[in-house]
């Protein structure tokens, strides 16, 4: 893929290691924080990437992804999205932790999915991916392509076009990426289901979508 203007917001796991891969891999990255560009100058300094505050981060982006905890889409500006082309496309990477992190999300506990919720929050449509894979592991163990070692990670979202570009960009990282479905469809890579974590590669990935339920286990739930 072209090199293009990335912006991730958050900086922590899967923030850091996204930083870090799409750089080495040519594009123009700029990420945020909550605690401002100043605290990422040692990333920055690693990767190449710029630093800047989150509304830098989104303006003008080919890409935006979005690499917080769940709780914290609430403490994002309001009117953040507002001005972002309707082409930009968003990556929720999240997961909602009620009991590990996040505490009670209402609407999440009576069955909207996670990246649907999101969704509504910023107002602007997104495409759920790298939300089910340990960060480390994506930083590690992406493989060149038919690799049959090769993981594949699921990508959700209603815009056919957004989520091939998405699934081009996990093809560049080194993993297959599986057509999740819609939006709707994204409670199926959800914590608590038979693909989160789970390393599996194309075929293994496509079948236990299918296999998930949509009851969260008690340890997903508040």
């Amino acid at each position: 893929m072209s090199n293009m203007k990335i912006g991730i917001v958050g900086a922590g796991k899967i923030g850091g290691m996204l930083t870090r891969r799409l750089t080495k891999l040519g594009h123009r990255v700029a990420v945020a924080n909550s605690h401002g560009p100043e605290s990422l100058k040692n990333l920055a300094q690693e990767t190449g990437a710029t630093p800047v505050d989150v509304r830098e981060a989104i303006r003008g982006k080919d890409i935006v992804i979005i690499a917080i905890p769940e709780k914290n889409i609430r403490d994002l500006p309001k009117d953040l999205f507002r001005d972002v082309s309707p082409t930009t496309v968003v990556v929720d990477t999240g997961n909602y932790y009620p009991k590990q992190r996040d505490g009670r999300i209402d609407e999440i506990e009576q069955g909207l999915p996670e990246s649907r919720w999101v969704e509504r929050q910023i107002g602007h449509s997104v495409v759920k991916a790298f939300n089910n894979m340990y960060a480390q592991h994506q930083m590690d163990l992406g493989k060149p392509k038919r690799d049959p070692n090769r993981i594949a990670l699921p990508v959700a979202g209603d815009d056919p076009g957004a989520k091939a570009k998405v699934m081009q960009l996990l093809d560049d990282l080194g993993f297959d990426a599986v057509d999740g479905g819609s939006l709707d469809e994204s409670w199926r890579q959800q914590p608590g289901t038979p693909v989160y974590t789970a390393d599996l590669d194309a075929a293994g990935t496509r079948r236990v979508l299918r296999e998930a339920t949509r009851e969260r286990s008690p340890e997903w739930r508040a």
